[in-house]
């Protein structure tokens, strides 16, 4: 890009994690690449916006003042006016190196709409599992972009293009605990633009150890809204059903199930089915997540505290 000022910005979205998102800032304001850096307070009830004037005065505070989940990381986008923009959460943050190494590959690939970096674990820099599949994902590499096409990451280790991203519609506002990620990666793919995973471009997160059940029930009931917003109608009602079925013996799924169930309508109405060729593409993803067993007990503990 030979437009003036930085390159690639920063947003974070947050609710009452003062400490951690302390230690989250420390470390983007911390890059040598000085990304500008917005937080998107969704309502905090602590000392979080205090903290940060006091000890980060040059990041730039939003308060929408209620808590909407991711599509709080939408009004970040549109307020920070870079041409990339890396997510971050209130308890994860970039590697030195990681933006700058982003935006060489996001101006060397005019249709990568969004580079899925490599995301590292706690203390140990645990490699996440899902570091593995997206590099082994089945969607193929296209000669246009630097990596495997993915239909799936990690926002709190994404780096998108600010216009594709608006293009797209940003985080969709039926998914706000879980699978957004995914959905907008349809989204990108089905207006053209590429979505790639680039393990040389590395964040590090550190979540707290566990989600709790009502995190748990949030996040499978809007992975179904997913289904039911993209993919084939069979597709949906079977695993519907199958949700239907276990909620039987197991009260985390009848509240999925519940909360679905009130989605629905909506969902049913935003309904846009993927392409042919994308929905093609999904179901070799489907099969590879089947294929190595992909749990979703390892995405909860990464994303449950977003």
């Amino acid at each position: 890009m030979n437009a003036p000022g930085p390159a690639v910005g920063v947003v974070v979205a947050t609710r009452d994690r003062v400490e951690s998102l302390a230690t989250a800032l420390e470390h983007l304001t911390a890059l040598p690449e000085r990304p500008p850096v917005v937080v998107v307070d969704k309502g905090s009830t602590d000392h979080t916006r205090a903290m940060i004037a006091e000890r980060y005065p040059h990041v730039r505070v939003l308060a929408p003042g209620e808590d909407h989940g991711p599509l709080a990381r939408n009004d970040g986008v549109r307020a920070i006016g870079t041409p990339y923009v890396a997510f971050s959460d209130d308890d994860s943050w970039w590697h030195p190196g990681a933006l700058a190494r982003a935006t060489t590959l996001l101006n060397g690939h005019p249709r990568l709409g969004a580079l899925a970096g490599q995301l590292r674990v706690g203390p140990a820099e645990r490699p996440a599992s899902l570091n593995a599949t997206l590099a082994a994902s089945p969607v193929g590499h296209a000669e246009d972009l630097p990596g495997p096409e993915v239909y799936d990451f990690l926002a709190c280790a994404v780096v998108v293009r600010r216009g594709a991203f608006l293009e797209a519609g940003g985080f969709h506002p039926l998914a706000l605990s879980g699978g957004e990620e995914t959905l907008l990666a349809y989204d990108l793919a089905a207006m053209g633009w590429g979505v790639s995973y680039c393990p040389e471009v590395v964040a590090h997160h550190e979540p707290a150890p566990s989600p709790s059940e009502e995190r748990t029930a949030a996040m499978r009931r809007d992975e179904l809204i997913g289904c039911w917003l993209r993919r084939p109608l069979p597709l949906a009602a079977r695993r519907t059903a199958a949700l239907l079925t276990e909620g039987g013996r197991d009260p985390v799924a009848r509240a999925a199930l519940r909360g679905l169930l009130a989605r629905l309508p909506a969902a049913l109405r935003l309904r846009r089915p993927l392409p042919p060729w994308i929905e093609e593409a999904a179901r070799r993803v489907d099969g590879q997540r089947a294929d190595e067993g992909l749990g979703r007990d390892e995405r909860q503990v990464v994303t449950h505290d977003r």
